[in-house]
């Protein structure tokens, strides 16, 4: 994958989010377990409390632009009739940039306050 093509590819955090999210699972997960999970972290409050709208919400943007980006990219393996995600092998390495950035750019309140 080129440069340009990953950058792209985690440009997004909702994609960025699915490329952590099927790092950390084996096999296929669908659409809808993902809008579930992203929901909730967007939200900050457990998958179990995700309402409708919500993951309806997220859904919606997966379902039409995200996951056919991160496929197109190469990034995931995007079925979109069965509308199941599963990782590639570009999947593990742009995940672990995406943590190595969150961990080198991240500050917490009280750090970026002092």
């Amino acid at each position: 994958m080129d440069p340009d093509t990953a950058f792209d590819a985690i440009s997004n955090s909702r994609r960025r989010r699915v490329i952590l999210s099927l790092s950390r699972t084996s096999g296929e997960i669908t659409a809808g377990d993902l809008a579930i999970e992203i929901a909730a972290i967007e939200n900050e409050i457990d998958p179990s409390q995700v309402g409708s709208d919500e993951r309806t919400s997220v859904y919606i943007s997966l379902t039409q632009s995200h996951l056919d980006t991160l496929d197109e990219a190469g990034a995931i393996d995007y079925d979109s009739r069965s509308k199941t995600v599963a990782a590639t092998d570009a999947t593990e390495p742009l995940a672990e940039y995406i943590r190595r950035l969150q961990t080198t750019c991240y500050k917490p309140d009280s750090e970026a306050d002092a």
